[in-house]
């Protein structure tokens, strides 16, 4: 299994990038948000890959985050979701809206998406429970999207890695200063004695 590439960018397409490693060059399909992070030709880029071997190709798909492979594993597993379906969902969503719609059981939020009908959605529902919280709770992972160190203790800290850890996640700065406000007073009626860390308001925020 081929986890990751290191090598320089050559060109793209709308839907696919040329890396070269050692005078190789890669085509590999990615998300809208790989596209946008793209450097100059000729300059470095290293990307987090999944092979998909079929009977008549061998597919690559990249990412800029281990967080986001983990994602895009999660979704394939799910009965009717291939690699190009999960790829349109890792690029109409962020990895925070999916895990919201998948909390609130939003089928709509899944359908707007072009390829994913009712049944799938549900399926995605009911599939990806817990699966994808257990890629947001912990900071150390929610950070990494954008490489993000986690937190130190207390109040103020906590919140800050928290709206650091929304940033990366797709958030507007104003809109991620709201849901930590909300979730810091959720805390609060929940452990009005104890301080709040960065991964419980993170938790709370995306828990809406």
């Amino acid at each position: 299994m081929i986890g990751r590439l290191s090598g320089k960018f050559i060109e793209a397409t709308d839907t696919q990038v040329l890396l070269d490693v050692g005078g190789v060059g890669y085509e590999l399909d990615v998300t809208t948000g790989v596209l946008g992070l793209l450097p100059a030709s000729g300059a470095p880029l290293s990307l987090y890959t999944h092979l998909v071997v079929r009977e008549d190709a061998q597919l690559l798909y990249g990412f800029d985050s281990r967080h986001q492979r983990d994602l895009f594993r999660s979704l394939i597993r799910v009965n009717g979701v291939g690699p190009k379906l999960a790829l349109a969902l890792l690029s109409a969503l962020t990895a925070a809206e999916l895990a919201q719609a998948v909390n609130r059981g939003d089928v709509s939020a899944l359908t707007r998406i072009s390829g994913v009908g009712k049944k799938t959605a549900e399926r995605l529902l009911v599939e990806l429970k817990g699966k994808v919280d257990a890629g947001l709770e912990s900071v150390s992972a929610a950070a990494a999207v954008s490489g993000i160190s986690v937190a130190p203790l207390g109040p103020d800290a906590a919140r800050a890695g928290a709206l650091d850890a929304l940033k990366a996640l797709g958030y507007r700065p104003a809109e991620a200063e709201r849901m930590v406000q909300e979730a810091a007073l959720v805390a609060a009626e929940e452990s009005p004695k104890g301080v709040p860390d960065t991964a419980m308001l993170v938790r709370l925020a995306l828990r809406g």
